[in-house]
């Protein structure tokens, strides 16, 4: 990998590159989307078992959409002893992370009599996109517990899952036992855009949401673009994204594998290095190459670094921090001496990731964090997945005679004002004997 320096007009426009990647889809791809979720919401289940056939399991009939109490209990059977064990460990960690995001409802009672305040209810269903990972042969455990615990937190009465199901039709049994484990029942073997169009409109087998979460193709992500507001969504992901940030103190090996964490993901994942130190720039580019020979996924890394990676060198570690806040990375790492030292000046990340000791894939599995983040700088004004996703806030307003009184006037001007007449007749009317 080339090694470029900051600022030059070539490291400015591998940066801008980086920048200015967004979601992007042919109309002929859109096209596909909304005639699927068209055929969804006008056909139900019927569209969701010929989609379904023609692209993951030829053979599944119409009853087995939905996985049965059997299936569960099977897939027990078929897991490794110690991965209940496994799950639960991080499942506690993800628990007692969201557990400290919980909201309370308040109120503020007034002198005059009156009582302002929020209340905080969860919504009452919310729907799960679990990718199938390699036709359901590499289960997305992780997506199920990043996706489902903060819903549990908050709340939420009712959890669906929605994923596509492998050749034969079934349901890789490691996510089975994951959803048992999180005591999610209701699980359902579809995928793609017709997945989403059954959760926002719902079928006769697949009740209706009001939220959909998770990450999935484009085609996932572009039948939620699309069907925000009939449904609420969590976000609009794009590929995944890692910038280090790295000082002398860093082991080259260890960059080198960070970044291929997230270039091996996609041919359109970022990977990028921002160091002052030219000797460990040298070292990570040969650290790189030793790695991606020995990598399964090379061809995708390799793809992926050279559309969206780099190597800069740059002044200092401010600079980095300047150029990592105008790119809000999904995932930004400080592998620094002193990264707490820094932490203050980061503006713009989905997560931060302090130390020689804490890799991005400690956030993807085990620490606590959801690893569904903002990408794409979206994180220039949007958040990771949390409790508050499927939180509602409900204003309170309760006016003493008092204070409808004292603030009569104001109001009825203000409707005046507008042209509202109407509104300003509705307090009016109060103040009549």
């Amino acid at each position: 990998m080339n090694i470029l320096t900051y600022p030059t007009a070539e490291a400015e426009v591998r940066i801008e590159r980086i920048v200015n990647r967004s979601l992007s889809y042919s109309v002929d791809v859109e096209h596909t989307v909304r005639e699927i979720i068209e055929a969804v919401q006008a056909e139900g289940d019927s569209a969701l078992l010929r989609y379904t056939r023609q692209f993951d399991a030829p053979e599944i009939k119409l009853e087995e959409l939905k996985v049965s109490d059997l299936e569960m209990t099977e897939a027990a059977k078929e897991v490794d002893s110690d991965f209940s064990d496994l799950v639960q460990r991080a499942k506690d960690n993800i628990a007692a992370y969201h557990q400290a995001q919980r909201q309370y409802s308040w109120f503020i009672p007034c002198k005059d009599g009156s009582i302002l305040g929020q209340m905080f209810a969860p919504v009452a269903a919310a729907g799960l996109y679990i990718p199938g990972g390699r036709a359901g042969e590499t289960p997305l455990i992780s997506s199920l517990l990043m996706n489902s615990i903060p819903a549990i937190i908050a709340g939420v009465p009712r959890l669906q899952v929605v994923t596509p199901p492998r050749q034969d039709g079934s349901i890789n049994p490691y996510l089975l036992v994951t959803a048992q484990l999180l005591g999610i029942s209701e699980v359902f073997k579809v995928g793609s855009a017709w997945a989403i169009a059954a959760l926002a409109f719902g079928t006769e087998t697949i009740p209706a949401v009001d939220l959909i979460v998770g990450p999935g193709n484009i085609y996932v992500t572009l039948a939620k673009k699309l069907l925000a507001g009939q449904v609420g969504i969590d976000m609009i992901a794009g590929p995944s994204e890692i910038l280090v940030i790295a000082d002398a103190s860093a082991n080259p090996q260890h960059v080198a594998a960070d970044l291929l964490s997230q270039a091996e993901h996609d041919p359109m994942a970022s990977a990028l290095l921002l160091t002052p130190d030219a000797e460990l720039a040298e070292a990570t580019a040969a650290a790189l190459e030793e790695q991606l020979a020995e990598l399964p996924r090379r061809q995708v890394a390799e793809e992926s670094l050279a559309a969206f990676g780099g190597i800069v060198l740059v002044s200092d570690l401010d600079t980095a921090l300047a150029l990592a806040n105008k790119i809000a990375p999904e995932h930004l790492e400080l592998l620094v001496e002193q990264p707490f030292q820094f932490l203050g000046k980061i503006q713009n990340a989905g997560a931060v990731f302090l130390g020689h000791h804490s890799p991005e894939p400690v956030g993807d599995y085990f620490a606590g964090p959801s690893h569904v983040l903002p990408t794409a700088g979206t994180a220039r004004f949007a958040s990771g997945l949390s409790v508050d996703h499927f939180i509602k806030k409900i204003s309170v307003i309760s006016y003493s005679s008092e204070a409808l009184m004292r603030d009569a006037a104001d109001i009825m001007r203000l409707a005046e004002l507008e042209g509202l007449e109407a509104h300003a007749r509705s307090v009016k009317v109060r103040l009549e004997k």
